[in-house]
């Protein structure tokens, strides 16, 4: 087999953090385990259904864990491995914190495809790893139905500086740093519908590290950060109002989104995920239209860092974003609680 003929999405039902498990069945399947004891120095654990795990070393400084895995989301095997690995380091990055290192997940049907193609995966993973500064320092792989890849990530983050999701105060404007609709446009691709340039903005925007969020960390009027991923926008949005106690109002105008969506929404390329999100968050936001639901609620992977920012220094944060050459967007602000988590904004 050329390796060069081999689509990888043509080996898996599912593809990148759309194949996530929907939001209400995450919290089934979290409901049911045993709790945890009680463990004074872990300061994040899945208590809000935050980024990483988050241990305090009683130093000044704590250990930031974290892993993430998908089925491929775009052919190219070198791709796929720096577009998990990208996704994986985000969830150091949304925390405020710094990689360490990682370590590979790899799961291959070795019966299927040559493993000499899950090298190219591997080689795309150390290639970003190198852009994060960290090595690739081990892993585990296993014979599996689907190609599978993911990383598992040690960071580190100083204790007064962790950045969680429930941290959101009335008055806080919300900020966001990529552009949503990769879940369209992937699953387009799916579909022998998507156009090479559309394909290939959307595969930039997975690639891009999220490194700006190391910076973010250190400033003290940044009250709450998460990271866009399967759940959309909407998904994460009503997690961070959720564990913060608030409610949210967002312009969909404003929200940065790839300016072709539309034209791939009328051909009806939309994620399975766009709707087992709104299955599972739905009651809880609105009213948009449902083309605007079906940008909102898309399943992004690699996406950008969602941000709740203190409204007396919204101009000191993007002045620091420009600064850093990081682009961000103003959509939204974070009211008091309301009968919903998230609804249009009535500006």
């Amino acid at each position: 087999m050329n390796h060069s003929e081999i689509r990888l999405t043509r080996y898996s039902h599912g593809a990148g953090c759309g194949c996530k498990i929907s939001p209400s069945v995450l919290k089934t399947i979290i409901s049911t385990s045993a709790g945890f004891q009680d463990y004074p120095n872990l300061l994040v654990g899945n208590e809000s259904s935050d980024d990483a795990a988050v241990f305090d070393l009683g130093n000044g400084s704590a250990v930031i864990s974290t892993t993430d895995f998908f089925m491929p989301i775009v052919d190219d095997p070198f791709d796929f491995g720096g577009i998990a690995s990208v996704n994986a380091l985000s969830d150091v990055y949304a925390m405020g914190g710094t990689p360490l290192m990682a370590i590979a997940i790899l799961g291959w049907p070795v019966d299927k495809i040559p493993p000499e193609v899950a090298g190219i995966v591997l080689n795309g993973a150390r290639s970003v790893c190198k852009e994060a500064g960290i090595p690739l320092a081990g892993g585990h792989s296993i014979d599996c139905p689907e190609p599978i890849f993911g990383l598992a990530v040690t960071g580190i983050v100083p204790s007064g500086r962790i950045k969680k999701n429930n941290g959101a105060k009335p008055g806080d404007k919300l900020y966001l740093t990529k552009k949503l609709g990769v879940g369209i446009i992937t699953t387009s691709q799916k579909k022998g519908m998507s156009k090479p340039e559309h394909l290939e903005a959307a595969k930039r925007s997975m690639l891009l590290l999220n490194t700006i969020g190391s910076r973010i960390g250190e400033l003290p009027y940044v009250h709450a950060m998460t990271d866009v991923t399967g759940f959309g926008l909407l998904g994460h949005l009503t997690e961070v109002c959720e564990h913060s106690g608030v409610s949210a109002q967002i312009r969909f105008d404003d929200v940065p989104k790839m300016d072709f969506l539309g034209e791939y929404l009328e051909k009806k390329c939309i994620p399975g995920g766009t709707n087992r999100n709104l299955a599972s968050y739905g009651h809880q936001v609105g009213p948009f239209t449902e083309e605007q639901l079906h940008v909102l609620a898309d399943p992004q992977t690699s996406g950008g860092l969602l941000v709740a920012v203190g409204p007396e220094n919204t101009g000191d944060f993007e002045s620091f974003m420009r600064e850093n050459r990081s682009p961000v967007t103003s959509f939204g602000s974070i009211q008091k609680k309301s009968g919903l988590a998230v609804i249009p904004s009535i500006e």
